[in-house]
């Protein structure tokens, strides 16, 4: 289908604005100019909210943890944000995380790890699965159920949620219950029709994608462990998945191969391609609000973990 009209709307008003691609910006003016999608995600639910650090790989990792109502113990989630591993912040998902732990029931663990330039790979792999460990061992502490542990992520942090689930079994644990996979990256290619079809003016864009891979790698090769979940030879015995993709997004095919090559091996997945839509609009929920059913769908993944 055509782009819908609401995500169009998106791309007029952000061209009017003037807004560089990612390439032409220095990473402090990127990361100052992700700030202005908080303007486009609606009013923030309420929930209790706590602010922590945590033992990390190499320093003091802060998390936040969103808790709702009701009697515990609830559904984990483990989140990690988008941005190309080098831009996004817990705030950037603050509002869409509100709204998943209400909807869900689950305790939520967001996790603001490490970024790239200033820490390439895999830094933010390590801080992620350092995390999710910690939030299993703690989870009784945190009113939670390590038996219902959820990775989840948007973007590249789907990306960290895949590596921190293939971890997992590699490493003999934490057992996670699911892997809720929002527009992930999976692979590093740039190949896929979806990368020829989306390459400008949809938001993300190739150029866009090949800077963010260039700042996350620096000076290595891209054969480091866990960096692309998508070459991974044998996905059996991973836990359940969630695959979200939008139509309009340059990583719709990876993330959508992915999803098939986890069903190959046996791991049942449920997968939803939002037409119309552009890349991690849940970064957008209130000027693109006919994607808001993904926030039911997540909490029911969540939900069935």
């Amino acid at each position: 289908m055509p782009v819908h009209p609401q995500a169009q709307a998106l791309l007029d008003a952000l061209e009017a604005q003037g807004m560089p691609p990612f390439p032409q910006m220095t990473v402090p003016t990127a990361r100052a100019a992700t700030k202005g999608f908080l303007d486009l995600q609606g009013e923030p639910e309420p929930i209790a909210v706590e602010e922590r650090r945590i033992p990390g790989p190499a320093s003091q990792l802060p998390v936040r943890i969103y808790t709702p109502d009701g009697a515990g113990p609830r559904p984990l989630v483990v989140y990690f944000h988008g941005g190309g591993w080098v831009i996004g912040d817990l705030d950037i998902v603050d509002r869409p995380l509100r709204s998943i732990a209400n909807r869900s029931g689950a305790v939520v663990v967001s996790v603001d790890y490490r970024l790239a330039p200033e820490h390439v790979a895999p830094a933010a792999f390590d801080d992620c699965y350092a995390a999710t460990v910690w939030a299993a061992e703690h989870a009784a502490e945190l009113g939670a159920d390590a038996s219902r542990l959820v990775v989840a992520g948007d973007s590249a942090g789907g990306h960290l949620a895949a590596s921190v689930a293939q971890a997992a079994l590699d490493r003999g644990g934490p057992a996670i219950a699911a892997q809720v996979l929002l527009f992930p990256v999976t692979d590093f290619a740039f190949t896929t029709p979806s990368y020829s079809e989306n390459a400008d003016g949809k938001l993300l864009t190739r150029g866009a994608m090949e800077w963010f891979w260039a700042h996350y790698l620096g000076a290595q090769s891209d054969d480091i462990e866990y960096l692309c979940p998508g070459r991974r030879a044998d996905l059996s015995g991973l836990p359940p998945a969630y695959v979200a993709t939008a139509e309009y997004d340059p990583l719709r095919d990876e993330g959508e191969a992915y999803a098939t090559k986890l069903e190959a091996a046996g791991v049942p997945v449920t997968r939803k391609r939002f037409e119309g839509l552009l890349h991690d609009f849940l970064w957008t929920l209130g000027a693109t609000p006919v994607g808001a059913p993904i926030l039911d769908e997540v909490a029911d993944a969540v939900r069935k973990a």
